[in-house]
């Protein structure tokens, strides 16, 4: 996505930013968790129709975050960096785990279309038409229609978490008017808080949902800067299909260099990503001699 014209450092400033009221303040009843809440996601729904913000890549990290969550509450060991090297180092027919599994559902569900044929491609276990009930599900504020989706979810597979959190985000999507599923609040659910039901499961809900905005904004702002840097720098590459490379850059977590191959050599792949490494416009993010992995 491209950022809109002007001067990138007048637009990356005017970024609206969720107020300190909202981000240091103690609420403790459903009402006040509620108030902040909704403040949060007036800011969030500010941030996410921003063309500064690469909103594929953002959406992508996020999906990173809500699949290392996931993976946790089922019990595995893997973590982020892990994630990562099973979603982009597989060979071509291979099929990842259990957990490379999950965070492929969850990078689906954010990357397609918030259709039902967008999300049964992250679903597929539940029918198109089970989808549209869940999305159809419950009534009253985006929030505490994705904690009664959530409950209901849940209650008919208590072991579904990751397709009833999926549900519970695009829920949210829907009513926020978005066209893409944002993996919000995931990361900040326990495994105790699934097994609440009623006004205590919509709190906990509440404050998922206020935390990941805490959260989602200010990066949202960091890939804002980041993005800006590598558009800055992209003039200066020379390879063939480097801005092909650039795009894929702001629409994915992570990029092997190999998957640049469709369209420049393995050898001319590697170079790219190093000299942008050097330009401090990606980075790498493995700490390893081979089979890197690089991102904004």
């Amino acid at each position: 996505m491209k950022p809109e014209r002007g001067s990138p450092i007048i637009d990356l400033e005017t970024l609206p930013r969720i107020p300190s009221w909202v981000t240091s303040a103690r609420a403790e009843t459903l009402e006040d968790v509620a108030f902040l809440t909704g403040a949060a996601l007036a800011v969030l729904h500010l941030v996410v129709s921003r063309g500064e913000v690469p909103q594929p890549l953002l959406r992508d990290r996020l999906a990173l975050r809500a699949a290392e969550a996931c993976v946790a509450l089922a019990g595995r060991p893997e973590r982020a960096a892990d994630l990562r090297d099973e979603v982009h180092l597989l060979r071509p027919g291979d099929l990842p785990g259990p957990a490379g599994a999950i965070c492929q559902r969850w990078r689906q569900a954010a990357a397609r279309p918030m259709t039902p044929e967008g999300l049964h491609r992250a679903l597929p276990d539940l029918t198109r038409a089970q989808i549209v009930f869940w999305l159809e599900e419950g009534q009253g504020g985006p929030v505490d229609r994705m904690a009664q989706v959530l409950e209901a979810v849940l209650a008919e597979d208590p072991r579904a978490e990751a397709t009833a959190l999926i549900l519970a985000d695009a829920t949210l999507a829907r009513v926020m008017g978005w066209n893409r599923l944002l993996p919000l609040f995931a990361a900040h659910l326990t495994m105790r808080d699934l097994r609440k039901t009623g006004d205590e499961l919509r709190r906990a809900c509440h404050r998922a949902v206020l935390a990941s905005c805490r959260e989602a904004v200010p990066l949202a702002h960091d890939l804002a800067r980041r993005a800006a840097k590598l558009q800055s720098v992209a003039p200066k590459l020379r390879a063939k299909g480097a801005g092909k490379a650039v795009e894929i850059f702001l629409s994915r977590d992570a990029v092997a260099p190999s998957e640049f191959t469709a369209f420049m050599s393995d050898r001319a792949a590697r170079r790219l990503c190093d000299r942008l490494v050097t330009l401090g416009a990606v980075r790498e993010l493995t700490g390893r001699d081979t089979f890197r992995l690089y991102g904004v």
